[in-house]
């Protein structure tokens, strides 16, 4: 591990303020020809009427307010699928979570609409996916500078020790604090993460997290990608990546759309 904190990929003290709180930002992950070639990769494929990816929500919809979204990006642009799949980012995820090996869950496209934008509600991923185990985790990077006025993070640190509380709606949501009382965190512990572009945040899928709403006139976009350990197991719970996959229930998440991207050594 610590020949590849050393290449420059993490510090040890990220490494550690991860494991504390369950989230960090690592800035300038993305060098700026990368960041411009992305931008480009990603307004072609959210401009695409079909394909293998999932478009969440139609504009006027009540989701479409909060996330312009569209899951697996990867299957449907060679572009997207090189930033998705790479292995900078999922070896980023091992380094963080200390995990043997880092498979793709999905990636989404985030666009954070002008206008009339809903901000998102404090909720925990890990509530919507089918996996068994805790662990998995997201890296959410950032295409466009971000702040309060157009979407920027904020994360409560250690929330992910409160453990898996209800899922919240997105477009109806519930009051995470309401579920998350007495465990010892709540919203006032809160911490902003303001990014430049090409910058991101990792953070665990059980750590509360919430996004403004923009009020700018541009989309703030975002690309975040899904990464579990190697061994996750499947629920058997409904979700629209592995619906129709051919996974048992408890056995372990793999094959071609839940590729391994990194390996320890």
């Amino acid at each position: 591990m610590s020949q590849m904190v050393t290449q420059g990929l993490l510090k040890q003290e990220q490494i550690d303020f991860y494991r504390q709180n369950g989230f960090v930002q690592v800035n300038d992950v993305l060098t700026s020809e990368e960041l411009a070639e992305l931008r480009e990769y990603m307004d072609e494929v959210m401009g695409a009427d079909q394909g293998m990816s999932l478009q969440t929500d139609q504009h006027g919809g009540a989701y479409y307010r909060v996330l312009n979204q569209r899951v697996n990006t990867w299957r449907d642009h060679a572009g997207m699928a090189r930033y998705t799949t790479h292995s900078r980012f999922a070896e980023m995820a091992r380094l963080l979570t200390g995990a043997s090996g880092i498979r793709l869950f999905h990636d989404h496209a985030l666009l954070k609409m002008p206008g009339d934008s809903k901000p998102t509600p404090w909720h925990q991923d890990s509530t919507y996916w089918p996996m068994n185990e805790d662990g998995a985790l997201s890296i959410w990077i950032a295409l466009d500078d971000v702040d309060e006025n157009n979407g920027c993070m904020m994360f409560v640190p250690e929330s992910r020790r409160a453990g898996k509380l209800n899922p919240i709606s997105l477009s109806d949501p519930q009051d995470l604090f309401q579920y998350a009382e007495g465990t010892g965190h709540d919203q006032s512990q809160s911490v902003i993460c303001r990014m430049k572009a090409g910058s991101a945040t990792f953070h665990d899928g059980l750590t509360f997290h919430f996004a403004h709403a923009n009020v700018t006139d541009k989309p703030r976009r975002a690309l975040a990608i899904i990464f579990m350990p190697d061994g996750t197991t499947y629920s058997g719970k409904s979700h629209a990546v592995t619906n129709g996959q051919p996974l048992e229930k408890d056995q372990p998440i793999r094959g071609g759309l839940f590729p391994l991207l990194a390996r320890g050594v």
